[in-house]
């Protein structure tokens, strides 16, 4: 294997290979960073020409898009016949770019999305999600379980950074949600690690609502009795009340904003799940 970019990331990633044995190359632009894993037992490669030569399967974590492009354009000859995993932060749409840019080439495209910090990396709780070439996929299957549970989402290879990204905008939003919180309580002298303590049983909780606003989204129905409507879900006093303790009120806004807008179009006693139709139309 082949792994080029040594971020926390990739350095996280060839390390999991090394420890499993595997005889793993490793290539970064910067010098230096292959050094710990030499000491393991990793090959440094002078070049990324160097690293790609080395191995049928070359795993890509570079910094976004364009860096990937930049390293790999200038190489498609050598990668021609070779499987690229890329498991670069990407949009779909630049996912698609590259498994297309991989097809003119003659290469195998897999595109994959780590849903792990680098220290979670074959630990338990650690996952990664993939789309693209299906041979590759079933191929390398084992490997990949190395790092994460893995799960394939078909041969679209937009499909692994779309559900990457959904699943960190919903994770983004409520680390937000619990900083504001510690920010609200702060004032009267409660730490955030107090907060986080009764947020975290809260929180936790609160997920197992996930379910039922699916089920509500998916059939289209947000009259379903049982649902705590849009109107009582106004969150006018919170935001009151953050202003009082003289704090921004953005992140609490911006959901107050997707209420309003479903209340002012007359859906004021719908339930809360009917704010993805703010979201599927901007204002």
């Amino acid at each position: 294997m082949s792994v080029l970019g040594l971020g926390a990331m990739g350095s996280a990633l060839a390390g999991a290979l090394v420890k499993a044995g595997h005889e793993t190359t490793c290539w970064n632009r910067s010098p230096g960073k292959t050094d710990d894993l030499v000491a393991q037992g990793a090959r440094a490669a002078d070049s990324a020409a160097d690293a790609i030569r080395a191995s049928r399967l070359v795993i890509v974590c570079l910094f976004d898009h364009a860096s990937v492009h930049e390293v790999l354009d200038p190489l498609a000859a050598e990668l021609a016949g070779r499987t690229v995993l890329n498991v670069t932060t990407t949009t779909p749409v630049q996912s698609r770019e590259s498994a297309e840019w991989a097809a003119r080439a003659g290469i195998e495209y897999l595109d994959g999305g780590i849903m792990a910090v680098p220290e979670m990396i074959g630990q338990s709780g650690a996952s990664a999600l993939y789309s693209g070439s299906s041979d590759a996929f079933h191929r390398y299957e084992p490997l990949l379980d190395l790092w994460g549970t893995s799960t394939y989402f078909g041969e679209d290879a937009g499909l692994a950074s779309l559900y990457d990204l959904a699943l960190l905008a919903g994770m983004y939003v409520m680390f937000a949600g619990f900083i504001h919180g510690a920010a609200m309580v702060a004032p009267a002298g409660v730490t955030a690690r107090a907060f986080a303590a009764a947020a975290t049983p809260w929180l936790t909780a609160m997920t197992s609502a996930f379910d039922e606003f699916g089920a509500i989204i998916d059939g289209g129905d947000y009259t379903v009795e049982g649902q705590q409507s849009l109107r009582f879900s106004n969150l006018s006093d919170l935001l009151t009340a953050s202003s009082d303790q003289g704090l921004s009120t953005e992140v609490v806004a911006m959901v107050q904003r997707l209420i309003q807008r479903q209340i002012d179009a007359g859906h004021g006693e719908e339930g809360f799940a009917r704010i993805i139709e703010s979201i599927r139309q901007p204002g």
